[in-house]
């Protein structure tokens, strides 16, 4: 049995089902501005810097704030949301805890900063993350290979003996980028095949054994 030597989790979307969270704030901070921001708009954004995101936001209504406060609001609402209700994806947690049980250590990838990063790990047991990169502590977020380059650095890792789960495009460019075999569970918006990653429907029944065994040449779908 083959186990990678570190899983690195994205979070929204992948870990916990927050992007209705980030839609909803979307859309309750441009109507505030006599705007309507669809769903195809949200979708833009999803597995972006969240500054990133903020411009798409500005550019494409008639919010007036800096890049900065609407970061700041989206994640006032968010965090607000989060603590009211922790969404677990199906398996997340049972592919976690059974990570650490193994000894491969885990870290949370996450273009969302710190203070929500840290409501999540939180929720979870003591332990359960060894590292945690953040949408604020990297020069360059994702697609960037910078966060998951950090990640395996922090564990102490060659990114190509590691697998990451990611659940946007951005999200698994970075990792692919990195040189981090990825699998793709595609949520919100769709996933593209790309060299280097496969796709799942669902973590749910997935076992840390399974992991290593997602990938061959081609990207595949199972």
């Amino acid at each position: 049995m083959v186990l990678p030597a570190a899983v690195l989790w994205d979070m929204d979307g992948t870990m916990v089902d927050t992007e209705p969270y980030w839609i909803g704030a979307e859309k309750a901070l441009v109507a505030a501005h006599g705007g309507v921001w669809t769903d195809a708009m949200a979708k833009e954004c999803v597995g972006n810097t969240l500054l990133r995101s903020a411009q798409i936001i500005i550019d494409n209504s008639d919010v007036t704030m800096t890049p900065e406060q609407v970061v700041d609001y989206l994640i006032g609402e968010v965090l607000t949301a989060m603590r009211q209700h922790m969404p677990w994806r199906p398996g997340a947690r049972e592919l976690l805890a059974e990570a650490v049980r193994a000894g491969v250590p885990n870290a949370l990838v996450t273009m969302s900063y710190t203070v929500l990063a840290d409501e999540l790990v939180a929720a979870l047991p003591a332990g359960s993350f060894a590292a945690v990169v953040t949408g604020d502590v990297v020069t360059h977020g994702k697609p960037h290979p910078e966060p998951y380059l950090t990640a395996a650095s922090l564990l102490d890792v060659r990114p190509e003996d590691a697998v990451a789960i990611e659940d946007s495009p951005t999200g698994t460019r970075s990792a692919v980028a990195a040189g981090v075999p990825t699998i793709a569970v595609p949520h919100v918006v769709e996933v593209p095949p790309m060299a280097g990653a496969v796709q799942v429907d669902s973590l749910a029944g997935l076992q840390l054994s399974d992991l290593t065994g997602l990938f061959s040449a081609e990207p595949i779908r199972h």
